[in-house]
């Protein structure tokens, strides 16, 4: 009999315990409610155009741009950025477009000028830029090759 008595403890603390397993459940289900799906609002503005970047002193460093954009629901239409335009990029070919170059090319002896191609690597803020630049440089001084050895002649008087 008290064998009887103990199976039905455990059978009743097991019941109790599937019970507050299946309430705890329940519950954090319930806390857990579906987040309603945000209203995708269509706005009628365009994108933003922005002007080139107009240094504030020199022809680089910092400096601002202004950007434009349409529609008749815009809050904004106008802005003005910040902007920095680098001093080490070529800025006769835009201070807004970035080139990777070749190698220097040969002297051209007739016009004593050397060569090379740049490929557009970047362009920043939708700059319009050339694909391809050409740059020329002054070849610099033509230089006699020093003689080898350890000895010099020596004229005599």
């Amino acid at each position: 009999m008290q064998q009887q008595q103990q199976q039905r403890r455990m059978f009743t603390a097991a019941l109790l315990a599937l019970v507050f397993i299946l309430a705890a459940v329940s519950t954090t289900e319930a806390g857990k409610k579906e987040k309603p799906e945000k209203k995708v609002k269509k706005s009628d503005c365009g994108e933003w155009q922005w002007s080139v970047c107009v240094p504030t002193s020199g022809d680089c460093g910092l400096g601002t741009r202004e950007g434009t954009r349409t529609g008749a629901e815009c809050k904004q239409t106008t802005k003005t950025q910040k902007c920095k335009i680098p001093c080490n990029w070529k800025k006769q070919f835009g201070a807004e477009c970035k080139y990777q170059f070749q190698a220097w090319g040969e002297c051209d002896l007739n016009t004593a000028l050397k060569t090379r191609t740049g490929n557009l690597k970047r362009a920043l803020h939708n700059a319009d830029c050339q694909k391809t630049v050409t740059i020329s440089k002054p070849c610099g001084k033509l230089t006699k090759p020093k003689p080898q050895g350890k000895f010099h002649l020596l004229k005599a008087a």
